[in-house]
């Protein structure tokens, strides 16, 4: 991990973007915490200069409560390189919802299941370097994103102790079969009038999942219009399970 640039925002964070064997991310850290404070790590759908204004939003919320907060480059978004095969099934995707015709699941499986092939391993590689570094310790939660890149992470990651899945993208059913063996705590966000994703799919996954404890906040509104109280709640879950 190469430190490329750092910052002190106004709220006593310091911000630290980092290159990690070529994948981009950023590290933000509370400057007057107690250490080691526990790690959440911030998904989102793809582009860290597109998704700033509100990655940071997340993790200056996330500092306030006394915690680290990471995130990384999604595979073929920002600069990184595109694959001629996945950009082909992101068009069969908006072809299908534009003419309000059904996704084939095998237009899901092409689009999503490569994502989180490369995407996981690359958030554990992220997950070692983040947590060798002084003043960064466990529990480890996750949070937001690309749904089925946090429930494979889930399943496959020990160290994951808590998640907060957000519904609305379309999830393959290898994914429901991973949520079958999840057992961490969840709280899952779901935006009952999501224009583009389908709610019974997210339904659907939520029923799936097999932890024990799990939390789904089901709120009106369009994909982005996720109300500001749900972040307090989430503060509050986080507390429950990272303290």
């Amino acid at each position: 991990m190469d430190f490329t640039s750092d910052q002190h925002l106004d709220d006593g964070v310091l911000e630290r973007r980092f290159d990690l064997d070529g994948i981009p991310g950023i590290l933000w850290t509370p400057e007057h915490t107690p250490t080691p404070a526990p790690l959440i790590l911030l998904g989102h759908p793809g582009g860290l200069d597109r998704m700033y204004p509100r990655l940071v939003g997340r993790a200056l919320h996330s500092a306030a409560d006394g915690y680290a907060a990471a995130t990384i480059e999604l595979p073929g978004a920002g600069e990184r390189p595109r694959t001629e095969a996945v950009e082909q099934a992101r068009a069969d995707l908006q072809r299908a919802i534009r003419a309000g015709e059904p996704v084939p699941g095998e237009v899901v499986d092409r689009l999503v299941l490569p994502l989180v092939e490369v995407a996981v391993p690359e958030w554990r590689a992220a997950l070692d370097a983040l947590l060798a570094l002084p003043g960064i310790g466990g529990p480890v939660g996750f949070s937001g994103g690309i749904v089925s890149i946090a429930v494979r992470l889930a399943l496959v990651e020990p160290r994951i102790a808590a998640a907060l899945l957000f519904a609305g993208s379309f999830v393959p059913d290898a994914i429901l079969d991973d949520a079958r063996r999840v057992t961490v705590p969840l709280l899952m966000l779901l935006q009952w009038d999501d224009e583009g994703n389908d709610r019974q799919m997210a339904l659907d996954l939520f029923d799936a999942l097999g932890s024990k404890e799990k939390t789904l906040h089901a709120n009106t509104g369009g994909h982005t219009g996720v109300p500001g109280f749900e972040g307090d709640d989430a503060g509050r879950f986080f507390r429950r399970h990272l303290r």
